[in-house]
């Protein structure tokens, strides 16, 4: 299987934007040395390598990803309700689409066209 799953390619991107996104915005606390920035710009940049890496067939992108998002639903849960039933949507989504059959056959076979 050489075309990748559409959901893929979405969640894919949408982790490169997030990472983006997350890196730039967050940068500024970095530079001026505010508590836990390191931690912000270090979960932010996890992402961006998980995007990059789901676009590159790397099937350790998808444990990535799925732990990431897993991240932000644990820590979502001592926010507020809202947030964390969002989180908890978005991490079954996102669950979902990316260790389907078709998903995981086009991981597959990325390895093992690596190997090979």
């Amino acid at each position: 299987m050489n075309k990748r799953p559409l959901a893929v390619t979405l969640i894919a991107l949408l982790y490169v934007v997030v990472g983006v996104a997350g890196v730039a915005y967050h940068f500024p606390e970095l530079k001026a040395q505010q508590a836990d920035s390191g931690w912000v710009e270090l979960t932010s940049f996890l992402a961006l390598v998980s995007g990059v890496f789901l676009f590159l067939r790397r099937n350790w992108a998808r444990w990535l990803a799925l732990a990431w998002i897993a991240f932000h639903v644990v820590i979502s849960a001592f926010q507020n309700l809202r947030e964390f039933g969002m989180h908890v949507v978005i991490c079954a989504v996102i669950s979902y689409f990316l260790f389907r059959p078709e998903s995981g056959l086009y991981f597959r076979s990325g390895e093992l066209k690596r190997i090979s």
